[in-house]
C-alpha cells in the first residue's frame, strides 16, 4: 500500500506546478480576451469608451469611463500610466487613433477592443445606458443563459 502512494506522490511532484492565471492583456483583444479578465476579478484594468457622451449614454460595457476622443488625454491623466487599458470607439479607426494617441502620452499598456461594444453585445457582456436599461432582453438576468452563450461563441 505504501508503494502505491509513493508512486502517486512521485507522479504528482513529477507535474509542473501550474497555477491558473487569468489571459494578459494583448495590443489588439476581443471582447472574449476582456470577459475572461473580468471574470477572473482583476481590479486592475480600466476601460475607456472614446465614442461622444450621447452615445455613451446610450449604452456602453458597463464600468467603462467615457473619455471623448477629443478631450482623452487630458482626461486620462488621472489613470496610472502602467494600468491595463482596454479602448473602445465608434470605428476601429476612433479605437485605434485613442490607443495611439495613449500610447504616445506615455501609458505602456494599451489594447484596442476590436468590435467595440457591438463585439462585447454579441458574446452577452454586460451593458448599461438609457438603451440598454430599456430593452434588457428576455435573458438579461439569467446568468446560467449568459454563461452558456459565452462558452459556446468563445471558442468561434
Amino acid at each position: 500500500m505504501e508503494n502505491i502512494q509513493d508512486t502517486i506522490k512521485d507522479a504528482k511532484d513529477a507535474l509542473p506546478n501550474v497555477t491558473p492565471t487569468p489571459p494578459g492583456l494583448k495590443a489588439e483583444s476581443s471582447a472574449h480576451d476582456l470577459k475572461s479578465r473580468l471574470e477572473w476579478g482583476e481590479p486592475a484594468l480600466t476601460i475607456l469608451d472614446v465614442r461622444d457622451r450621447e452615445s455613451f449614454n446610450k449604452g456602453h460595457i458597463m464600468g467603462a469611463m467615457p473619455m471623448p476622443l477629443d478631450r482623452l488625454i487630458d482626461g486620462a491623466q488621472t489613470i496610472d500610466k502602467v494600468r491595463d487599458i482596454y479602448v473602445y470607439g465608434e470605428t476601429e479607426e476612433a479605437t485605434t487613433q485613442a490607443a495611439s494617441r495613449l500610447s504616445e502620452a506615455g501609458f505602456r499598456n494599451v489594447a484596442k477592443l476590436k468590435g467595440g461594444l457591438e463585439a462585447w453585445k454579441a458574446i452577452a457582456g454586460s451593458t448599461e445606458g438609457t438603451e440598454e436599461i430599456s430593452h434588457p432582453g428576455s435573458e438579461a438576468y439569467n446568468v446560467v443563459s449568459r454563461l452558456a452563450h459565452h462558452q459556446q461563441t468563445q471558442h468561434k
